[in-house]
Protein backbone atom coordinates (compact mmCIF):
# COMPACT_ATOMS: atom_id res chain seq x y z
CA UNK A 1 0.00 0.00 0.00
CA UNK A 2 1.43 3.57 -0.83
CA UNK A 3 0.62 5.43 2.74
CA UNK A 4 0.94 1.72 4.62
CA UNK A 5 2.06 3.22 8.21
CA UNK A 6 1.03 6.80 7.48
CA UNK A 7 -1.10 8.69 9.73
CA UNK A 8 -2.85 11.60 7.44
CA UNK A 9 -5.10 15.17 8.11
CA UNK A 10 -8.15 15.84 5.80
CA UNK A 11 -9.77 19.23 6.72
CA UNK A 12 -12.86 19.71 5.50
CA UNK A 13 -13.27 15.55 5.03
CA UNK A 14 -17.17 15.37 5.23
CA UNK A 15 -18.23 15.37 1.65
CA UNK A 16 -17.16 16.03 -2.04
CA UNK A 17 -13.16 15.99 -2.63
CA UNK A 18 -12.12 15.93 1.11
CA UNK A 19 -13.89 12.82 1.81
CA UNK A 20 -12.42 11.20 -1.63
CA UNK A 21 -9.22 12.26 -0.49
CA UNK A 22 -9.86 10.75 2.91
CA UNK A 23 -10.86 7.56 1.43
CA UNK A 24 -8.17 7.25 -1.27
CA UNK A 25 -5.49 7.74 1.42
CA UNK A 26 -7.28 5.15 3.86
CA UNK A 27 -7.54 2.53 0.91
CA UNK A 28 -3.44 3.20 0.47
CA UNK A 29 -2.98 2.03 3.99
CA UNK A 30 -2.74 5.38 6.19
CA UNK A 31 -5.02 5.96 9.39
CA UNK A 32 -7.10 9.40 8.82
CA UNK A 33 -8.30 12.64 10.90
CA UNK A 34 -11.97 13.19 8.94
CA UNK A 35 -12.37 16.98 9.89
CA UNK A 36 -15.37 18.68 9.78
CA UNK A 37 -16.96 22.20 10.68
CA UNK A 38 -20.42 21.78 10.88
CA UNK A 39 -21.81 18.59 9.25
CA UNK A 40 -21.14 16.39 12.27
CA UNK A 41 -23.38 13.37 11.06
CA UNK A 42 -21.93 13.13 7.58
CA UNK A 43 -18.30 13.03 8.92
CA UNK A 44 -19.11 10.42 11.19
CA UNK A 45 -20.77 8.57 8.01
CA UNK A 46 -17.67 8.99 6.76
CA UNK A 47 -15.76 7.31 9.67
CA UNK A 48 -18.19 4.92 9.42
CA UNK A 49 -17.59 3.82 6.01
CA UNK A 50 -13.70 3.88 6.29
CA UNK A 51 -13.62 1.58 8.95
CA UNK A 52 -16.34 -0.99 7.72
CA UNK A 53 -13.05 -1.17 5.53
CA UNK A 54 -10.28 -1.85 8.19
CA UNK A 55 -9.08 1.64 8.40
CA UNK A 56 -8.07 3.35 11.16
CA UNK A 57 -10.21 6.68 11.35
CA UNK A 58 -11.57 9.71 13.72
CA UNK A 59 -13.99 12.88 13.34
CA UNK A 60 -12.44 16.06 14.64
CA UNK A 61 -14.73 19.11 14.75
CA UNK A 62 -12.97 22.41 14.02
CA UNK A 63 -13.63 25.83 11.87
CA UNK A 64 -9.98 26.10 10.07
CA UNK A 65 -11.37 30.10 10.15
CA UNK A 66 -10.61 29.62 14.13
CA UNK A 67 -7.12 29.71 14.72
CA UNK A 68 -7.49 28.36 18.33
CA UNK A 69 -9.53 26.15 17.08
CA UNK A 70 -6.86 24.87 14.33
CA UNK A 71 -4.18 24.40 17.55
CA UNK A 72 -6.87 22.09 18.84
CA UNK A 73 -7.33 20.47 15.69
CA UNK A 74 -3.80 19.51 15.72
CA UNK A 75 -3.46 18.77 18.98
CA UNK A 76 -6.61 15.86 19.20
CA UNK A 77 -5.34 14.62 15.79
CA UNK A 78 -1.78 14.20 16.84
CA UNK A 79 -2.86 12.41 20.33
CA UNK A 80 -5.22 10.36 18.04
CA UNK A 81 -2.78 9.10 15.44
CA UNK A 82 0.66 9.52 17.38
CA UNK A 83 2.27 11.64 14.94
CA UNK A 84 0.98 13.19 11.76
CA UNK A 85 2.90 12.67 8.43
CA UNK A 86 0.32 14.00 5.65
CA UNK A 87 -1.95 16.80 6.50
CA UNK A 88 -4.11 17.90 3.42
CA UNK A 89 -6.40 21.38 3.17
CA UNK A 90 -9.30 20.92 1.31
CA UNK A 91 -11.69 23.08 3.90
CA UNK A 92 -13.52 25.56 1.55
CA UNK A 93 -15.91 28.11 2.18
CA UNK A 94 -19.30 27.56 0.78
CA UNK A 95 -20.55 31.61 -1.16
CA UNK A 96 -22.49 29.94 -3.87
CA UNK A 97 -25.87 28.23 -2.24
CA UNK A 98 -28.80 28.75 0.11
CA UNK A 99 -28.19 31.65 2.05
CA UNK A 100 -24.48 32.00 1.84
CA UNK A 101 -25.28 33.11 -1.91
CA UNK A 102 -27.67 36.13 -0.78
CA UNK A 103 -24.52 37.27 1.10
CA UNK A 104 -23.28 41.05 -0.16
CA UNK A 105 -19.81 40.41 -2.10
CA UNK A 106 -17.75 42.15 0.88
CA UNK A 107 -19.31 39.45 3.02
CA UNK A 108 -18.39 36.49 1.16
CA UNK A 109 -15.13 37.43 0.06
CA UNK A 110 -14.23 37.65 3.73
CA UNK A 111 -15.45 34.23 4.18
CA UNK A 112 -13.35 32.80 1.17
CA UNK A 113 -10.07 34.62 3.17
CA UNK A 114 -10.79 33.58 6.59
CA UNK A 115 -11.67 30.10 5.32
CA UNK A 116 -10.34 29.35 2.37
CA UNK A 117 -6.78 31.33 2.50
CA UNK A 118 -6.41 31.92 6.07
CA UNK A 119 -7.39 28.75 6.92
CA UNK A 120 -4.93 26.63 4.90
CA UNK A 121 -2.10 29.15 6.00
CA UNK A 122 -3.10 28.30 9.87
CA UNK A 123 -3.43 24.89 9.60
CA UNK A 124 0.24 24.57 8.09
CA UNK A 125 1.74 26.99 10.26
CA UNK A 126 0.37 24.90 13.10
CA UNK A 127 1.24 21.34 12.10
CA UNK A 128 4.82 22.21 10.05
CA UNK A 129 7.01 22.81 13.35
CA UNK A 130 5.84 19.33 14.45
CA UNK A 131 6.60 17.71 11.38
CA UNK A 132 9.81 19.71 11.25
CA UNK A 133 10.98 17.88 14.48
CA UNK A 134 10.44 14.56 13.22
CA UNK A 135 12.09 15.08 10.06
CA UNK A 136 9.57 14.14 7.58
CA UNK A 137 6.05 15.58 6.46
CA UNK A 138 3.76 15.87 3.06
CA UNK A 139 1.34 19.07 3.54
CA UNK A 140 -1.60 19.42 0.33
CA UNK A 141 -2.89 22.42 -0.39
CA UNK A 142 -5.81 22.75 -2.74
CA UNK A 143 -6.29 25.88 -5.46
CA UNK A 144 -8.17 26.49 -8.19
CA UNK A 145 -7.33 25.54 -12.08
CA UNK A 146 -9.27 29.20 -12.82
CA UNK A 147 -7.36 31.16 -10.18
CA UNK A 148 -3.94 30.57 -12.54
CA UNK A 149 -6.16 31.01 -16.14
CA UNK A 150 -9.01 33.89 -14.87
CA UNK A 151 -12.54 33.63 -15.14
CA UNK A 152 -14.89 36.73 -15.17
CA UNK A 153 -17.77 37.74 -13.57
CA UNK A 154 -17.63 38.55 -9.35
CA UNK A 155 -18.05 34.92 -7.76
CA UNK A 156 -15.27 33.90 -10.08
CA UNK A 157 -13.03 37.00 -9.36
CA UNK A 158 -13.18 36.07 -5.19
CA UNK A 159 -12.30 32.45 -6.05
CA UNK A 160 -9.46 33.05 -7.91
CA UNK A 161 -8.07 35.96 -5.74
CA UNK A 162 -8.12 33.55 -2.93
CA UNK A 163 -6.70 30.31 -4.18
CA UNK A 164 -4.11 32.03 -6.13
CA UNK A 165 -3.16 33.47 -3.02
CA UNK A 166 -3.34 29.71 -1.82
CA UNK A 167 -0.90 29.15 -5.02
CA UNK A 168 1.91 31.85 -3.57
CA UNK A 169 1.54 30.28 0.00
CA UNK A 170 2.43 26.68 -1.36
CA UNK A 171 5.27 27.72 -2.78
CA UNK A 172 6.89 30.29 -0.73
CA UNK A 173 6.16 27.39 2.29
CA UNK A 174 7.47 24.59 0.42
CA UNK A 175 11.06 26.70 0.82
CA UNK A 176 10.69 27.38 4.49
CA UNK A 177 10.13 23.54 4.66
CA UNK A 178 12.57 22.08 2.48
CA UNK A 179 13.65 19.70 3.08
CA UNK A 180 12.16 18.27 5.94
CA UNK A 181 8.64 18.77 4.91
CA UNK A 182 7.49 18.91 1.26
CA UNK A 183 4.43 21.26 0.27
CA UNK A 184 2.68 20.89 -3.04
CA UNK A 185 -0.78 21.53 -4.47
CA UNK A 186 -4.35 20.42 -6.49
CA UNK A 187 -5.97 22.68 -8.72
CA UNK A 188 -8.97 21.00 -9.54
CA UNK A 189 -11.32 22.47 -12.77
CA UNK A 190 -14.38 21.53 -13.02
CA UNK A 191 -15.54 18.84 -10.76
CA UNK A 192 -18.97 17.25 -9.88
CA UNK A 193 -19.12 17.76 -6.64
CA UNK A 194 -23.09 18.24 -5.04
CA UNK A 195 -22.99 22.04 -6.23
CA UNK A 196 -22.61 21.18 -9.81
CA UNK A 197 -25.18 17.87 -9.55
CA UNK A 198 -27.51 20.05 -7.56
CA UNK A 199 -27.31 23.77 -8.69
CA UNK A 200 -25.97 24.42 -11.96
CA UNK A 201 -28.06 25.11 -14.79
CA UNK A 202 -28.15 22.07 -17.89
CA UNK A 203 -27.13 24.43 -20.68
CA UNK A 204 -24.27 25.31 -18.46
CA UNK A 205 -23.17 21.58 -17.83
CA UNK A 206 -23.19 21.46 -21.34
CA UNK A 207 -20.90 24.15 -22.04
CA UNK A 208 -18.45 23.52 -19.45
CA UNK A 209 -18.21 19.97 -21.12
CA UNK A 210 -17.62 21.31 -24.62
CA UNK A 211 -14.72 23.56 -23.03
CA UNK A 212 -13.35 20.42 -21.48
CA UNK A 213 -10.76 18.85 -24.06
CA UNK A 214 -11.31 15.45 -22.37
CA UNK A 215 -15.29 16.06 -22.74
CA UNK A 216 -16.83 15.85 -18.95
CA UNK A 217 -16.58 16.89 -15.61
CA UNK A 218 -13.93 15.57 -13.12
CA UNK A 219 -14.69 13.23 -10.73
CA UNK A 220 -13.83 13.72 -6.51
CA UNK A 221 -11.86 10.50 -7.08
CA UNK A 222 -9.86 12.33 -10.11
CA UNK A 223 -8.31 14.87 -7.27
CA UNK A 224 -8.03 11.96 -5.04
CA UNK A 225 -5.92 10.20 -7.10
CA UNK A 226 -3.40 13.00 -7.50
CA UNK A 227 -3.39 14.10 -3.81
CA UNK A 228 -2.46 10.49 -3.17
CA UNK A 229 0.40 10.86 -5.90
CA UNK A 230 1.49 14.23 -4.28
CA UNK A 231 1.79 12.72 -1.05
CA UNK A 232 3.31 9.15 -1.16
CA UNK A 233 6.82 8.26 -1.33
CA UNK A 234 6.45 8.09 -5.31
CA UNK A 235 6.06 12.10 -5.32
CA UNK A 236 9.56 12.01 -2.83
CA UNK A 237 11.69 14.50 -5.39
CA UNK A 238 8.46 16.64 -5.81
CA UNK A 239 7.85 20.09 -3.69
CA UNK A 240 6.46 23.73 -4.50
CA UNK A 241 4.39 21.99 -7.27
CA UNK A 242 0.84 22.41 -8.56
CA UNK A 243 -0.63 19.69 -10.13
CA UNK A 244 -3.75 20.37 -12.25
CA UNK A 245 -6.76 18.72 -11.98
CA UNK A 246 -8.51 20.11 -15.01
CA UNK A 247 -9.35 17.49 -18.03
CA UNK A 248 -6.55 19.94 -20.25
CA UNK A 249 -9.07 22.79 -20.22
CA UNK A 250 -6.31 25.47 -19.21
CA UNK A 251 -3.49 23.34 -20.43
Amino acid sequence: MRLSNKRAVVTGASSGIGRAIAEAFAREGAAVVVNYARSRARAEGVVEALRATGATAHAVQADVADAVAVETLVDEAWALLGGIDIWANVAGADILTGANAEHADLVKLARLIDVDLRGTMQCAWAVAPRMQAQGHGVILNTSWDLALVGMGERNPEMFAATKAGISGFTRSLARSLAPAVRVNEVAPGWIATAFAEEHMADDYRQWVIGQTPLGRFGHPEDVAAAALFLCSDEAAFVTGQTLKVNGGLSS
